[in-house]
């Protein structure tokens, strides 16, 4: 059996979007990937995200909020930014780790009531769950 191949999602903070792609990723891929989220910087996790990805029956809320090391670059076959900053700032990849960019909304940034910033929570986490489900189906090929 082939070895598992790694995906790594990159975003600013590992908070929210990262956290999201990540916990869709595990839950969609199965054994098939080896799934791993970090950030240019680590801002902990954000409990809106963990909140409507439990909604979802996805928990996410054992994940780490890391900082993208040069070892997770290396050990990963394919690297998808998830923001603008993390795209902009994304470390040099070696020969044959390819690159995907996602230019997600940050629902952290949204403004309004409560629920107005769930919404946004929510349309986001949906969003990622598309994205990250015709990914995994791409790599199967």
């Amino acid at each position: 059996m082939m070895n598992p191949k790694s995906i790594l999602f990159l975003c600013t903070g590992n908070s929210c979007r990262s956290q999201m792609a990540e916990g869709w990723a595990r839950r969609l891929g199965g054994n098939d990937f080896e799934i791993t989220s970090a950030g240019i910087e680590s801002h902990g996790k954000n409990p809106r995200a963990i909140a409507v990805m439990a909604e979802a029956g996805v928990d996410i809320s054992d994940q780490e909020s890391t900082r993208v090391s040069d070892a997770m670059i290396a050990a990963a076959d394919l690297v998808v930014t998830v923001c603008g900053h993390a795209d902009e700032h994304c470390p040099v990849l070696p020969h044959g780790v390819r690159k995907l960019h996602w230019p997600l909304e940050d629902p952290a940034k949204a403004t309004g009531t409560e629920e107005e910033i769930m919404t946004e929570f929510r349309r986001v986490r949906d969003e990622v769950r598309e994205r990250v489900a015709g990914l995994l189906q791409d790599e199967r090929g």
